[in-house]
This record gives structure tokens, sequence and C-alpha cells, in this order.
């Protein structure tokens, strides 16, 4: 849609980004193993700039934004041309890429540059979208309203369904036929989708997750120390991470990460492995969970970090 409506072919991504696996969606997407090793050649004309990682960042996370920023705004102008760029997308919080969440005011400043320049600026809220951030959307937290917006995963409550929505000029800006798919607009689908979001209203599950982020925070932090492996907790609303490393550095620990995880599915708690160094725990919990299983899942979280620190201890 933004190549047809700007007329331009460059499209701009981030660092640590996942935006999906087809050709060109792979293209965009950071991380080699397991998305993309084996399926090259990639689509041309897609620009990969730093993400503003705070944890990771070189000079400290205070200089991110600016820098990062900075990274951006050379490579369109300079590297690329911002006259060939029809868009940059970005996750709000990038998911696969471990949940970065992005310094404040860093995704305002990337959207007012787009704007001027003419390029489109594309939000990929397919996992943050839906009140998973507590807010309905994870770009109303930097106060920003992308030109085009992605939607899918609680969409429609687990069936299969996707969407893009956006400014009428630019999905018009496509030719009469161009726009569509074997399932495209599935009655059953778009049902279950109608289902979801008169749930989330119904049961205020924006809200939900902002009590979620209140309960379980305070207990990851908790879990930080000079001597820990975890170096970082970070997120918003249900969308929270731990992220492992060596006590006392930022060097990644993808072993810890990983024993956790296998602690916490012995015990009967489901958790995920993320990050460009497979070195992040990432906690979605359903909007609806109760608060006492919450507890109790987070208890058995703290649990195998505490056993395997101990045992990392008398090793």
């Amino acid at each position: 849609m933004a190549r047809a409506a700007t007329g331009r072919p460059a499209v701009v991504v981030l660092g640590h980004a996942y935006h999906g696996r087809t050709l060109l969606t792979m293209s965009m997407t950071a991380k080699n193993v397991p998305y993309k090793e084996g399926f090259g050649p990639f689509a041309p004309e897609v620009y990969r700039v730093p993400s503003p990682y705070p944890f990771r960042w070189p000079s400290g996370a205070d200089n991110a934004a600016e820098e990062a920023l900075a990274a951006l705004t050379d490579t369109v102008l300079t590297q690329i041309g911002a006259h060939n760029v029809a868009a940059i997308v970005a996750e709000p919080i990038q998911g696969e890429g471990g949940f970065i969440v992005p310094p404040a005011g860093y995704l305002k400043a990337v959207q007012e540059f787009a704007t001027a320049h003419g390029i489109v600026f594309v939000a990929d809220e397919i996992q943050t979208g839906l009140g998973r951030t507590g807010a309905m959307f994870a770009c109303e937290h930097e106060d920003v309203v992308p030109d085009l917006i992605t939607t899918a995963k609680a969409l429609a409550g687990g069936m299969p369904l996707a969407a893009v929505t956006g400014r009428a000029e630019l999905m018009d800006a496509v030719a009469p036929g161009g726009l569509g798919g074997t399932y495209a607009g599935n009655p059953v689908a778009c049902a279950a989708a109608l289902g979801a979001l008169e749930t989330i209203e119904r049961d205020n599950l924006v809200e939900r997750a902002q009590q979620i982020e209140a309960r379980v925070i305070p207990r990851l932090e908790a879990l930080l120390g000079h001597d820990s492996p975890v170096g970082d907790v970070r997120g918003r609303g249900a969308m929270l991470a731990l992220e492992f490393v060596k006590p006392g550095t930022t060097d990644p620990a993808p072993e810890v990460a990983k024993s956790v995880a296998a602690y916490c599915h012995r015990e009967g708690v489901l958790t995920l492995v993320c990050g460009t160094f497979g070195n992040v725990i990432r906690l979605l919990p359903p909007l609806v969970i109760s608060m006492d299983l919450l507890d109790e899942a987070v208890s058995v979280l703290e649990a195998a970090i505490s056993t395997i620190r101990a045992s990392s201890e008398v090793a």
C-alpha cells in the first residue's frame, strides 16, 4: 500500500525486528535463525537501522533515543534518499526481538520525520495491539498515530485473521483488485473478531492489562541485582519480559533462559524464550487470567530463577 501510494521502492525497518515469514516480511525480520536461515535470497530495497535498545545501547540507555534517531535519519537522507523511501515500519514494542520498549519520544520523533518527508509510518501492532500493553494500541503510550497499522493474533481470539487499517488515501491508492487473498474476509473469522472486540470492551481488558503490570512488575524487579542472572525487566501491560545475563555483565545467558523455561514447563507454567540472543523470557498472560492464577505462575518463575541461581553459586 505504501509503495502504491508513494511510488517509492524502499522500506526501512529496525534492528531486532520481527515482521513475519513471507518473502518481504522475512526480509524485514532481523534474526536469521530460525526465521531466515536457508530461505534466501530475500527481497530487495529493505534497509535496516539500529533499534534503540536501552539495555544494550553502547553509550548508555540515556543516549539510545537520540543516537538511534540520528542513525535512522542519516540512513534515510544520505544512504537511501528520503524521496526513495515508501515506508518506515516499526513495532511499538519489539516482540520476538526481546520485548524491547523504545525510549520515550523515539517513536514520535520517527513519525514526525516520516511525515516531514512524505514517508508512510507503519505500526506493526500484531503482537502489541488490542489491549495487550495496557492501551488499546501500544502507539497510544507514545502519542503516535500511524499512517497504517497492522493487527492480527488477538484480533479474532485465535481464529486466523489479520488486518491493515489506515488512511483512506493510502489504502485507496492500490488499484482495484490489487489487495486480496484466498482467505480474505472469511465470515467465521470476521464474526470471531467482532466477538473478541466486544469482549475487550465489555470486560475492560485494557484496564486489566494495566492491573497485570502493576501486580507482576514489582515481583520481577525484585529479581534484579548485581549478582543476579536477571539483567533487565521491561515491558508494558501484560507484555512483560526478563533478560538473562551473566551476573554483573550484559553478556547474554541463553542457557539460563532455557533452563528457567524448562523448569517452569515442568511445573505446569508455559513461558516463551525470545530475543535476538535467545536470552529473554517473555510473559504473555491472558488478559482474562485470575489474579490467583497469575500469582501462582509468577511464584513458579521466581522459584525457577532461585533454584538455577543457587545451583550456579554452588558450581
